[in-house]
């Protein structure tokens, strides 16, 4: 059975698409920070094709080659990692506090380098592996207000190119998906911290033409699509999911 490591997958896009890769198979290591609201991801998991919760901190730097361990302990193999884990915070550089900022990059980009670092090596031994990078249409325009987020999403769609560039004569294969603004937790907390927030959430949906935002489940759908074996000849590039919002 394959076996995949997503990250961030106590809510929000990570919930959806570690859901959606049990149900199509995949034998799933869910990993985030809150152990309670995991216990029940490994609980559904184990419903479907099995697989398990591990609590963790992706900046602690035990935890990303523990995970990789353990998914290979357990499995035998590791043939998709999943990069979703991720913050969020609104400022233009004129606000910026670089601590912040070096936060949301040590989350956002250092760990799922780190992460397909290592789990590079256990795919180049045996010849086939997919990384997935939940990157954000803020990765392919610059969206106002949130230099940091966005800059860390660019990063990780040059991420997965180089992967590509350097790896997919050795069976590697890795795919960048930008989701549009979703309706998840951090964009829901947002939201609700707008001084309008129905009118921060009419502009989220407004600003692409099917006028309204994304769902987790489509999202997953697509991580499903790419990391399967129908997909195999998608390597490198980007799945865009925005409701329009490139395009205008």
């Amino acid at each position: 059975m394959a076996s995949a490591l997503v990250t961030g997958a106590t809510s929000g896009i990570g919930l959806a698409s570690a859901l959606a890769l049990g149900d199509a198979g995949w034998w799933v290591l869910a990993t985030g920070m809150d152990s309670v609201a995991g216990d029940d991801v490994a609980e559904q998991l184990e419903k479907k094709s099995g697989g398990a919760f591990i609590a963790g901190d992706l900046t602690d730097p035990e935890v990303p080659s523990g995970l990789i361990k353990s998914i290979v302990d357990t499995t035998g193999t590791l043939d998709l990692l999943v990069n979703n884990a991720g913050v969020h915070f609104a400022a233009g550089l004129d606000r910026l506090e670089l601590g912040q900022y070096d936060n949301l990059l040590e989350i956002n980009l250092r760990a799922p380098v780190v992460l397909a670092k290592l789990a590079l090596e256990v795919m180049l031994a045996q010849g086939s592996g997919v990384i997935i990078n939940i990157a954000s249409e803020a990765g392919l325009v610059a969206v106002p207000g949130q230099i940091a987020y966005n800059i860390s999403k660019a990063g990780l769609i040059m991420l997965t190119r180089c992967l590509t560039a350097d790896y997919a004569s050795q069976g590697i294969r890795a795919v960048s998906i930008c989701p549009g603004t979703t309706r998840t937790p951090l964009v829901e907390k947002a939201i609700a911290g707008a001084p309008d927030p129905e009118a921060h959430e009419r502009m989220l949906a407004g600003s692409r033409p099917a006028n309204r935002l994304g769902r987790p489940e489509e999202i997953a759908a697509a991580v499903v699509f790419a990391a399967s074996d129908v997909a195999s000849y998608l390597n490198g590039t980007e799945i865009v999911i925005d409701g329009g919002y490139t395009v205008v």
